[in-house]
């Protein structure tokens, strides 16, 4: 996550309170899903940007999980996502999120 992004969800944090947020990820790798659902949980592992020792504990899920897909019109997603689902490592994905996101839970409470 860029450190622009990173100062956009600190803001929208304080603005709106954690609790009211929630953030979808897109990106391809479960690697990279992972650092940016880490980032905006516990904070950034790089220590270089905003959230740099920043836990916001914001629920994080990516757009291929199925508590997100199930909210989305099926033909959005066959249009949007679908085809790209197919070449991704979606279990992979999915766990990666799913670490971060619990984790991230508990500084909710």
């Amino acid at each position: 996550m860029d450190l622009e992004n990173q100062e956009r969800v600190k803001n929208l944090a304080e603005k709106h309170g954690p609790e009211n947020l929630v953030v979808i990820l897109g990106g391809a790798e479960a690697e990279a899903s992972g650092l940016t659902a880490e980032t905006v949980t516990v904070g950034d592992p790089a220590y270089a940007g905003p959230l740099a020792g920043v836990s916001l504990g914001l629920p994080v899920f990516h757009i291929v999980e199925p508590e997100i897909k199930e909210q989305i019109d099926p033909e959005v997603y066959e249009e949007q996502i679908a085809m790209m689902e197919m070449v991704l490592e979606v279990d992979n994905i999915c766990e990666e999120v799913k670490n971060y996101r619990e984790q991230g839970s508990k500084y909710l409470g």
